[in-house]
């Protein structure tokens, strides 16, 4: 590789959004174009996600790419190692390995505004590029809390999203620290073989059994005779969803029979009134993610686990302590404890045309245009940026939607030529949220009495779409010229470099 390589558009991240934009950027006709991925091979959260247990709460023809069904998936909800195995498929169906950068994580992306591109440093190497996508995700660096002691623990201390597979939990004493979707997973996949587990528990979830099977033999063999019967299965299970999501935006008290239905999952499984009591939510239905699981339950009742109402407070020696002053001796700590979603790092790294990094830009709140692009930032565009998650369906289909807009986008600049630049006017992103932040009102998360990681520090919810999947695709279908500023080249000084015989990403 080259010292300095200029392309047409950088991809960052190689999970669902990075591959997503890489398919797109093929069939416009896009083929001088990098994915920098700081890993040694693709699929994201999908990747580097390999607890046990790890599985998608999304129906897999849902969890999916409209462009590429799979019509061999084993399980109605499949595990991590089937949804890793479809992203290589991906990558190498649609003849993305050329464009793949390994080893390469941005360390600093700079806009230049002389030569109107972003000039970026990684491990791997130096690009430029005209326009840069980034598709990092949101839940791609852990979040361990700092807790006093920990530094000082001689067990294994790992967060689920970086499992130690070389420490065997068999006849250990474990602690798992968060009731996260993770946790529901690990706590049953592992309890059998632990000598005893401790779960720390901050906040009780709502858990909704989960109707999972095997997909039959004869039922993938009429998807692959009959490609439309995918299709219509994706559509039955996207249309079941945006039903659902009145009663999360407009009208949470609706959910009050999905709460009585989660409570008797619960008490069916739970006979012990102590234990209920602890499990039992003091929230609305909805308000956190609601989690799926037929063995989380059960495995929670058996007689090696302990669950402490009360979140981890400090570690002395291998004694852990919550916050209510339980203590236990273990032997490993595992942390469920989320995310860096309203705080990513990348934010940190991309500094825009007024010499602020984004995170200083975002230090009010994250905010962006239709979800995608940030005041400040050209041709910079986000994927699962600010209000585009979901908390009832998949996120593929904001992702997809997120790739309309960012074809057109191209295609705008395209036709204002070369040396040009959009960046999103201070006002249509302040008026973009603003309308976001005043239907977030009335929705079940903002209203329904819990803390959840959709809300920054301040209590504003930055993370999820208000509405269905249908409206953000309208929103997203077009770019809006007139929501953006035009940035052009300066016509004085000398010839720009950003047609030098640099190296070329590699073509079709």
């Amino acid at each position: 590789m080259a010292e300095h390589e200029h392309v047409r558009v950088a991809v960052i991240g190689s999970g669902f959004g990075g591959l997503g934009a890489a398919v797109r950027l093929r069939r416009e006709g896009i083929t001088d174009f990098v994915v920098l991925e700081r890993a040694d091979s693709v699929g994201g959260t999908w990747r580097d996600n390999t607890y046990p247990g790890c599985a998608c709460d999304v129906p897999s023809h849902l969890y999916s790419f409209s462009f590429a069904p799979n019509p061999d998936w084993p399980r109605t909800f499949s595990g991590q190692e089937h949804i890793r195995a479809y992203l290589e498929h991906v990558a190498e169906v649609h003849r993305l390995r050329p464009h793949l950068r390994f080893g390469c994580e941005v360390k600093r992306m700079v806009w230049n505004a002389r030569e109107m591109r972003w000039d970026i440093e990684t491990s791997g190497g130096s690009w430029s590029a005209d326009v840069v996508v980034s598709a990092t995700g949101p839940l791609s660096d852990p979040k361990i809390p700092d807790i006093p002691g920990l530094d000082s623990f001689p067990g294994a201390v790992f967060h689920s999203a970086r499992w130690d597979h070389d420490f065997d939990v068999r006849g250990k004493r474990v602690a798992m620290v968060g009731t996260g979707a993770s946790a529901i997973q690990i706590v049953p996949s592992i309890q059998p073989d632990v000598e005893k587990l401790v779960l720390f528990q901050r906040t009780p979830a709502w858990v909704m059994p989960r109707v999972d099977r095997a997909i039959s033999g004869p039922e993938r063999a009429l998807h692959r005779a009959l490609p439309f019967t995918t299709q219509l299965r994706r559509g039955l299970l996207w249309g079941i969803r945006e039903l659902q999501v009145q009663a999360f935006t407009k009208h949470p008290d609706e959910l009050g029979l999905v709460e009585k239905l989660a409570t008797y999952n619960m008490t069916r499984a739970v006979k012990d009134p102590a234990l209920r009591a602890k499990l039992t939510p003091d929230y609305r239905i909805g308000c956190k993610r609601i989690l799926l699981s037929n063995t989380y339950y059960p495995a929670l009742a058996r007689p090696n686990v302990d669950v402490v109402a009360s979140g981890l407070a400090e570690v002395r020696g291998r004694t852990v302590v919550a916050a209510d002053g339980t203590e236990a001796e273990v032997d490993a700590i595992v942390f469920g404890t989320g995310f860096h979603v309203t705080d990513m790092p990348i934010a940190e790294r991309v500094v825009g045309a007024d010499g602020r990094t984004l995170a200083e830009s975002w230090s009010g709140g994250m905010a962006a245009l239709r979800g995608a692009t940030a005041a400040g930032f050209p041709n910079l565009m986000t994927i699962i940026g600010p209000n585009t998650g979901l908390g009832n369906s998949s996120m593929i289909l904001m992702i997809e939607s997120q790739l309309n807009y960012l074809a057109d986008y191209l295609r705008q600049l395209d036709m204002l030529g070369e040396g040009t630049a959009l960046v999103p006017r201070p006002r249509a992103v302040e008026a973009w949220n603003h309308r976001v932040q005043e239907r977030m009102k009335r929705t079940v998360w903002n209203t329904g009495g819990c803390t959840s990681w959709y809300l920054d520090a301040a209590g504003r919810n930055t993370t999820v779409w208000p509405g269905t999947t249908a409206e953000f695709r309208g929103a997203t279908r077009r770019v809006n010229l007139g929501e953006y500023e035009v940035l052009r080249a300066p016509r004085t000084g000398p010839a720009s470099d950003r047609q030098a015989p640099a190296a070329k990403a590699a073509h079709a």
